[in-house]
């Protein structure tokens, strides 16, 4: 399987998740990481499945690598329909606005036509656990759950 693991950061936070789940997905799968920053519209293709990691930035803002894809999104407003993706948002949830930078991203690429596959992964900052822990878990299932799909549809 093809992954494309787009990623939004500002501390370096979710670019250590991303460069953790290359190295878990790889043995067995074409995977890519990009930083949403160097996006563009053609990254998001249909032959890919994205796993799309996101902090939260302030007072439920993007992290500042995410603001340009978002900007594209919202500029370009293509037709998502067709490309799939699994999200996982970084929070702390002693905010009130806990894991909603991931949310904003999800929102557009739905609003778009992309559909969002699985469980929505979150890691809780306020817990003490690793981000990186808690990502591979969800990735794990994840991909368990694409396999079992794509084994029932041949």
């Amino acid at each position: 399987m093809k992954f494309v693991i787009l990623y939004g950061t500002e501390s370096g936070n979710a670019e250590t998740v991303a460069d953790d789940l290359v190295d878990e997905l790889s043995a067995d799968n074409e995977v890519e990481s990009i930083d949403m920053t160097d996006a563009d519209i053609d990254t998001l293709t249909p032959d890919a499945f994205f796993l799309v990691v996101c902090s939260t930035h302030g007072d439920g803002g993007l992290p500042a690598s995410a603001v340009p894809f978002a900007e594209l999104l919202d500029a370009e407003r293509p037709d998502l329909t067709g490309i799939r993706y699994a999200m996982f948002g970084l929070g702390d949830s002693s905010y009130e606005t806990y894991s909603r930078g991931s949310e904003r991203i999800d929102e557009r690429l739905a609003a778009l036509g992309a559909t969002r596959v699985g469980e929505y992964g979150r890691h809780d900052a306020s817990d003490g656990s690793l981000p990186n822990d808690t990502a591979l878990e969800w990735a794990r299932d994840l991909v368990s759950t694409l396999d079992d799909v794509e084994a029932v549809a041949r």
